[in-house]
């Protein structure tokens, strides 16, 4: 058996063997610590005492007892024990040990232990030269390393091993092991008295830090030098003061290595620490990293990474911070280092907390999945706009108010998708709202589905796509561009503020909103009613899906519930039902710039779906209110008065509710009825279901591009029935004049549209 297992017989006194050696358990029961491996019952234990083991590792920190259980292994088996040190053996070593084990087996059919102290020395062609015989059970092997062996053992070896990793040893535990040696009076120092100063053999204990060898060495080297001189007769009392203690340990050996587990371990509890805002934490983490030596400039590395993975927009300064930091250690190093060190982590230890940045991360899975073309509207004009009409409908947000504009910037195909949600944190959070909104305005317009289009006499404009967009074939409307303000965000909130004031609800509500492509209720209605419910009715399941997306960055239990409905405004409460998890709605809430279902339908449908004291709130531009081609003539285009009182009067008789005008091929209802409906008789179609109703009247305009698309919808007697009224009831030649005028007016640019708005609140 190897020598460092040989029974050792020189006394104390001769000097000839460390203390920390002397005092190595012999078995099981000499072991302190670790019960969480060789306690009673556990494997190990049962394993050592049956004389069963398999290939084992042990891994944990110098000092804790690695090398000692391997003692108490030769000591316990009845199997050959053989012993290397990967520092100072070779493949010929190796090969030697496994020829004794070979040799052993099959005349004697005798096992052979192979004890490996810092096996993760050897390289990866000597643990492969092990591997085969550990396979076969030739050897069983019991490695020993401070290093982690999933990273700095063959993994072969390891997968055939079992880890057990022993941990620092308790400061009782330590105490113990002190206590143990003072009274052997065999291997230790039970043949004198030592007596410690109060205090001392604790600062040994506090000190060692977890390693028992540390602890022994500092205790042996006490006694040894305290008076009198060593070594004195039996019996003598030694004693040791405080002074002495400290001398002999005076500082503890920071247990830290630059490329292993300690390194690491240490960098990521410095890290955690300062996400989780500890600056005492933090300032510990990061001393332990200096007095090991570890590299300031990994340390600036890792925190200028925290500076935007973890602080990010809640605080953009701290980049900047660290940064400086760093630059400032660089000029002038340590000692005084230590202060702009010091600076940087607590910086970033109190500042405010973000990691909305990974949002990237969610992109980048997305390119992974779907490469996307980019939109004909955002590529490079200069080299094929002519051919190809690159650019073309890109908007300059710089021509408008707050130099912003609602444009889709996302592929056609990721329409909706969002990877970006502000935080409540700093800086962030001071911009979480204005982010949001435009997000929301941005959706409102993009998605496409609830343009505003103002009821008006003209039916609307069909070419809502025109909004905001220029085309390069009449380049001179760039110049109007640059004259019209993006008032459509201000309408949109205009009507939501309207809807949700006179709706008021609160946080538990439960709330429905029909005609939700657009999105522009349905998230206010989550910011509201957070602990309520918010229920959307979608008119396809591409607006579903597109909302859905917007949604995908909230936690599901706050996502809304989202249900497609086509044809109809409203579902009967057996479909609700089958969509949302309530069929009761303390609010329905509809912004409805036309209404192509009768008044009297929708109350008669939303009655049954609103709980007791209910509300509806219904935002909508009757066409009889509308705006009207003869003002615009009179007050825009100066066009002659009697022309003007002309399609005045033609305009009227329209909108009259006797006018005679064909069924809606769209809803197969009276056209004469969705024209001329107007406020009251909206409010007789709920008071009539029992509804207690109040109506607001609201004036509303918006600076508006009025393109030749609408002029030729307009006055197509065929298919426009506003066309195809006023052309009977007008003089051929005023009908052509009124057209030419109002094609005048607008080569002069964007003119200001105005209609009135009907907000009605009908309660159950």
């Amino acid at each position: 058996m190897d020598e460092l297992f040989a029974a050792k017989n020189t006394s104390p006194a001769e000097g000839q063997s460390p203390l920390a050696d002397r005092m190595r358990p012999r078995s099981l029961e000499d072991i302190i610590g670790q019960d969480h491996i060789v306690g009673p019952g556990r494997l190990l234990r049962r394993a050592i005492q049956a004389d069963r083991l398999s290939s084992i590792i042990f891994y944990g920190p110098p000092g804790t007892g690695k090398t000692s259980l391997a003692r108490v292994i030769a000591n316990t088996t009845r199997a050959a024990f053989e012993s290397l040190n990967a520092v100072l053996s070779g493949v010929k070593d190796i090969r030697e040990a496994i020829d004794r084990a070979d040799e052993r087996f099959r005349l004697y059919s005798k096992r052979t232990i192979l004890f490996v102290d810092e096996v993760h020395r050897w390289n990866k062609a000597q643990q492969d030269a092990l591997l085969p015989w550990v396979e076969n059970g030739t050897v069983i092997l019991v490695g020993a390393t401070t290093e982690n062996p999933f990273f700095e053992v063959n993994r072969a070896l390891v997968s055939r091993s079992r880890i057990f990793q022993l941990k620092p040893l308790g400061s009782q535990d330590l105490l113990d092991t002190a206590r143990r040696a003072i009274a052997d009076a065999e291997r230790g120092y039970g043949k004198w008295k030592p007596r410690f100063e109060d205090g001392a053999l604790e600062h040994l204990v506090e000190v060692a830090g977890g390693d028992a060898r540390s602890l022994l060495n500092a205790l042996e080297l006490a006694i040894e030098t305290s008076p009198p001189a060593w070594p004195p007769c039996s019996g003598t009392e030694i004693f040791v003061s405080m002074e002495a203690a400290e001398e002999s340990i005076q500082r503890r050996a920071v247990l830290y290595d630059r490329d292993g587990d300690y390194h690491f371990d240490t960098i990521s509890a410095f890290i955690k620490s300062v996400r989780g805002s500890d600056p005492d934490a933090a300032l510990y983490w990061l001393a332990k990293m200096v007095r090991a030596g570890e590299d300031p400039s990994f340390i600036f590395r890792r925190m200028i990474i925290l500076a935007s993975e973890d602080v990010g927009l809640a605080d953009p300064h701290a980049l900047s911070v660290v940064i400086s930091c760093a630059e400032a250690f660089d000029r002038i190093g340590f000692p005084e280092g230590n202060f702009p060190l010091s600076h940087a982590c607590l910086y970033l230890a109190t500042a405010p907390k973000s990691n909305s940045a990974m949002a990237f991360f969610d992109a980048l899975k997305e390119v992974d999945k779907e490469d996307a073309e980019v939109p004909n509207h955002l590529r490079d004009p200069s080299r094929d706009a002519e051919g190809f009409g690159h650019g073309e409908g890109y908007v300059y947000p710089h021509a408008y108010r707050d130099h912003w504009a609602a444009q889709q910037y996302l592929p056609t195909a990721l329409r909706g998708r969002t990877f970006y949600l502000p935080s409540l944190m700093g800086y962030e959070g001071k911009i979480r709202g204005e982010v949001l909104q435009k997000r929301e305005l941005q959706a409102a317009i993009v998605l496409g589905a609830a343009i505003h289009t103002p009821g008006d006499g003209a039916e609307g404009s069909k070419a809502g796509g025109e909004f905001l967009t220029w085309s390069a074939v009449a380049k001179g409307r760039e110049g109007w561009f640059k004259r019209l303000e993006s008032g459509r965000g201000n309408l949109l909130l205009a009507d939501r503020n309207a809807i949700f004031n006179a709706a008021a609800p609160v946080r538990h509500d439960r709330i429905l909103i029909p005609l939700a492509n657009d999105g522009l209720l349905l998230w206010e209605s989550l910011r509201r009613c957070p602990e309520g419910l918010s229920a959307a009715l979608v008119t396809s399941a591409a607006a579903r899906e597109a909302l859905l997306r917007y949604a995908a960055a909230l936690d599901e239990a706050e996502k809304p519930e989202i249900a497609v409905l086509e044809g109809e405004l409203l579902p009967a409460v057996e479909d609700a039902a089958l969509s949302f998890s309530s069929t009761q709605f303390d609010h329905i809430l509809i912004r409805a710039p036309r209404l192509n279902v009768a008044a009297s339908q929708i109350a008669a449908a939303a009655k049954p779906l609103l709980a007791d004291r209910g509300k509806l709130i219904l935002l909508v531009s009757p066409p009889r209110l509308g705006e009207r081609i003869s003002r615009i003539l009179l007050e825009d285009c100066e066009a002659p008065p009697d022309l003007a009182a002309s399609l005045r009067q033609a305009e009227e008789a329209f909108f009259a509710a006797g006018a005679e005008t064909a069924k809606s091929p769209d809803t197969g209802k009276n056209g004469a009825e969705l024209l001329t409906w107007d406020a009251e008789s909206l409010k007789s179609a709920f008071t009539t279901q029992g509804f207690a109703v109040q109506l607001e009247i609201l004036d509303q305009n918006e600076e508006r591009l009025i393109t030749e698309k609408d002029l030729a919808a307009w006055f197509d007697i065929e298919h426009s029935r506003w066309g195809a009224f006023i052309s009977k009831n007008l003089q051929k030649t005023d009908f052509t004049a009124a057209e030419e005028l109002l094609r005048k007016r607008i080569q002069k640019g964007p003119l200001v549209w105005h209609w009135k708005s009907v907000l009605l609140c009908a309660k159950v």
